[in-house]
């Protein structure tokens, strides 16, 4: 499925709007994690077990609005925008939210 973040695809015309379709993952990241995430923040560098469950979040997020262009009849998704949140006590939780517009295109 193509999907942009530009609201067109050249050379491809937009036949039809389908409506705007949103997908929302909210991952906790476990005890263990959060501690080497804590030592790789205070000494520098990139906490890869973060990054994973950042991307599996993404990836979730991204499915659901697929499913939904296509149980719309869509082909394509434009305009899309992901945003990245930390939630719950004391930011023990990520969440991905990915919405944009279902579309069909030629």
């Amino acid at each position: 499925m193509l999907k942009t973040t530009t609201p067109s695809v050249e050379g491809r015309p937009i036949q039809e709007y389908l409506g705007v379709v949103v997908g929302e993952a909210i991952l906790g990241a476990n005890i263990f994690k959060d501690l080497f995430g804590s030592i790789t923040d205070v000494i520098g560098g990139r906490s890869g077990s973060y990054e994973r469950e950042m991307g599996k979040a993404r990836k979730i997020a991204f499915g659901e609005i697929e499913a939904q262009t296509r149980a719309l009849g869509g082909n394509a998704i434009v305009g899309i925008d992901i945003d990245y949140e930390v939630v719950g006590d004391k930011g023990a939780m990520m969440m991905v939210s990915v919405s944009g517009t279902a579309v069909r295109i030629r």
